[in-house]
């Protein structure tokens, strides 16, 4: 049983007890997520596909906690003109998991 869901505007394939990443999410370590945007669900037997989400089937995830991906260095420069720049970046994650996948009849 899986499905792909779209979750902060990325798609996932998901299953029962699986642990992603996604963007981080305004919640806090122990809530309780619904997603409705699920674009596939198949239950092993048949496959759904929506136009572009499903009625009636839903997925149930619970936050872990939030966690800040490894530092890419953005270095910029500009021959013979002095010109140098170094930044950093640390994209910040939101780590689920997936406790359920709900289809109503």
């Amino acid at each position: 049983m899986f499905a792909v869901v779209e979750i902060a505007g990325q798609q996932f394939k998901v299953s029962p007890n699986a642990k992603l990443y996604v963007p981080k999410l305004i919640k806090a370590e122990g809530d309780k997520i619904k997603v409705d945007k699920v674009l596939l669900f198949s239950d092993g037997k048949e496959i759904k596909i929506g136009n572009p989400v499903l009625k009636g089937v839903s997925v149930e995830a619970r936050v872990l906690g939030h966690e800040k991906d490894d530092t890419v260095i953005v270095f910029k420069k500009k021959r013979r003109k002095g010109y140098r720049v170094r930044r950093g970046h640390r994209q910040q994650y939101t780590k689920i998991e997936i406790t359920k996948l709900e289809k109503e009849n």
